[in-house]
């Protein structure tokens, strides 16, 4: 598995708790030191189902100043949302989790981080 975190995160404290509870082996990816590519959140996004707009924490200063809520929330302007989270990873909701069949959470509450530990579980890994 593998979880990406913010450590100053609480909601990535509690995954990672949750993750040690369980017993689960997992891989700890810091995304704002080790930013994720577009094509790593392009599949990240897949996986989740989402749209990028949707994985964005619009609360942060790195929203107002890339000017995100001028942005249209469409297929052409896709890219750009991705190029903006990119550039400022701390945008990117957190945590997020990828169980070894590619099963994948924002592991934000506990219902989520059960989704992708039985994942895991039932994969045998």
């Amino acid at each position: 598995m593998e979880l990406w975190i913010n450590p100053a995160c609480s909601k990535c404290r509690a995954a990672m708790a949750a993750m040690d509870a369980s017993g689960a082996a997992y891989v700890v990816r810091r995304y704002l030191e080790s930013p994720p590519t577009a094509a790593e959140l392009e599949a990240v996004l897949g996986r989740l189902g989402m749209e990028p707009w949707e994985l964005v924490r619009m609360g942060e200063a790195a929203a107002t100043k890339a000017t995100l809520e001028m942005l249209p929330r469409d297929a052409t302007h896709r890219a750009d949302w991705i190029a903006a989270m990119v550039q400022h990873p701390e945008l990117i909701q957190r945590p997020i989790v990828t169980a070894s069949d590619g099963t994948t959470v924002v592991g934000r509450s506990p219902e989520a981080l059960e989704r992708v530990l039985a994942a895991e579980r039932s994969s045998g890994t």
